[in-house]
């Protein structure tokens, strides 16, 4: 679990790094253009966003292995079942808790 967390925090990292890259380029001179260069910087903005949400999140879980809490939900103590943690490995509840 640990290299699966760690290989999509790495492609996560890359990708904000071009994002960010992608927002700090100068825009282009022509009225119209910038406007439509501008709806993509705000698609890009939100993407960033999400990924970097998703960053903090799988260096949560990162922590938890580190610490041995690693598929143990963090409210009532139960092991996080293993579908649970294959669909969403930085899962820190288990389904019940998070209903």
């Amino acid at each position: 679990m640990r290299e699966r967390l760690e290989r999509r925090l790495a492609r996560l990292e890359d990708r904000t790094r071009r994002i960010e890259s992608d927002l700090r380029r100068p825009g282009d001179r022509d009225w119209a253009e910038r406007a439509t260069e501008r709806q993509n910087d705000e698609v890009l903005e939100q993407l960033g966003d999400a990924e970097v949400a998703e960053i903090e999140l799988i260096r949560a879980a990162l922590t938890r292995l580190d610490e041995g809490r690693f598929g143990v939900c963090r409210r009532c103590d139960a092991e996080i079942d293993a579908p649970r943690l294959d669909a969403l490995p930085f899962a820190d509840t288990c389904i019940g808790c998070a209903d």
